[in-house]
């Protein structure tokens, strides 16, 4: 993968579901409400100085949520913040760029 180039979808990791749960906190205060059900179903990643990640994730029976996840480099010491997020999305919604 190029740099700056959005990866191809795959299913997600565990540790694409770590990601998104160290970012679950900072959704549910944006959104103001909390979140039973939290799965990554699949992501997209882009290297810029660090990794975006864009990641599909099921937060209902049939609710998903698009995630913006930017994780600096290591040397940075930082964790990994929601950096944008799409609400209203189905299973079928194609996980692109936002």
């Amino acid at each position: 993968m190029m740099t700056g180039g959005l990866s191809d979808p795959k299913p997600a990791t565990p540790e694409i579901q770590h990601l998104v749960d160290q970012v679950k906190p900072q959704l549910e205060s944006r959104e103001n409400k909390t979140y039973g059900i939290f799965t990554a179903i699949l992501y997209r990643s882009q290297v810029v100085a660090g990794v975006n990640y864009f990641v599909k994730v099921q937060n209902g029976e049939n609710d998903y949520v698009h995630l913006r996840i930017f994780e600096a480099l290591p040397h940075e010491n930082q964790g990994p913040r929601l950096t944008g997020y799409q609400t209203g999305k189905t299973r079928d919604d194609p996980l692109d760029y936002f």
